[in-house]
């Protein structure tokens, strides 16, 4: 019992030092203040590069048994590189300063550390399967599990659906119009996806996103948070994340093979580019004579004067 309680304690601890830094952050970006005194300012910005800086580290130190955040989906090569270095995603966010005070302590504690090696960038496509993926595929087992503790998903959720670009665009929609918080309808999103491109659907909830779970307005949650397997004008495929009601997802037709849903659902789960990803690379390129997009701003403004 001893020993529980002491676990307990530092995992407490660890859990609020995070909230501590995090308000600190949130306070020292948010309060103005108004002083003859410039230090004020410098000390808050002192307090907001630490917390920045610090806030994972509680987490680094006492770390929890890794698990993904979707019941048996395969580590990202992001994850994976953190999971041999720890203080990679610390050291190569920080920026210069926060490298150097870093590296000053290190220095000034004694100690010989060699910096964790770059990041891996997000591979496009999807990850080769692994073994017992392919052992699912072979056996049909449906590879969406409920968490620990949770009722799984009924029947007519364990389907993947094919769907046009219309019909996708019309789904990002509905969260908007409900206020569900997950997915939202764009000229954005319809302009970059391929027009005549097929997309796939699949209820595949990550574990705080669960059916039944606390939606934060003193309600449950009742909708699927689903994976979207989309193509890009360009051609890639890359995930998004859109909340579906049961009822509008159970409409949608679905004319797919089981063991091509199958494939499809292992392929959507082992893709680590998403459309923030894809929209961060396009974004030096994007405008009328690539992909035709016009921004709102553009087509609000009011003609040029003469």
């Amino acid at each position: 019992m001893k020993h529980h309680e002491t676990a307990l304690d530092r995992d407490v601890a660890a859990l609020l030092a995070a909230r501590a830094f995090t308000e600190i952050r949130y306070l020292a970006d948010d309060v103005q203040r108004r002083s003859p005194d410039s230090s004020i300012e410098e000390d808050l910005e002192r307090i907001r590069f630490l917390a920045d800086l610090c806030h994972n580290l509680p987490g680094i130190a006492r770390p929890r048994r890794w698990r993904p955040s979707r019941k048996g989906a395969p580590a990202s090569s992001i994850e994976q590189a953190m999971t041999r270095r720890p203080m990679g995603w610390t050291w190569h966010t920080t920026g210069p300063e926060g490298r150097a005070w870093i590296l000053d302590h290190i220095k000034h504690d004694g100690r010989t550390w060699t910096p964790p090696p770059p990041l891996p960038t997000r591979r496009k496509g999807p990850a080769p399967l692994t073994l017992r993926q392919r052992t699912s595929m072979l056996i049909g087992r449906w590879p969406v599990k409920a968490p620990s503790g949770h009722q799984p998903l009924p029947s007519e959720a364990h389907v993947l659906k094919a769907l046009d670009t219309d019909a996708v665009c019309a789904l990002y929609e509905e969260p908007g119009q409900l206020q569900l918080g997950l997915g939202k309808g764009a000229p954005h999103l319809r302009t970059h996806l391929d027009p005549e491109g097929t997309h796939y659907l699949v209820p595949d909830p990550a574990s705080y996103y669960w059916p039944g779970n606390p939606d934060g307005r003193d309600g449950k949650i009742r909708w699927w948070q689903c994976t979207a397997l989309l193509r890009m004008y360009d051609g890639e495929q890359v995930t998004g994340m859109i909340a579906v009601l049961p009822e509008t997802f159970t409409a949608l037709p679905s004319n797919l093979p089981r063991r091509e849903q199958l494939r499809l659902v292992h392929r959507a789960r082992s893709t680590e580019r998403d459309t923030y990803l894809w929209g961060r690379d396009h974004k030096s390129e994007c405008g009328p004579q690539v992909c035709g997009y016009i921004p709102e701003a553009s087509i609000n403004q009011p003609p040029p004067t003469t």
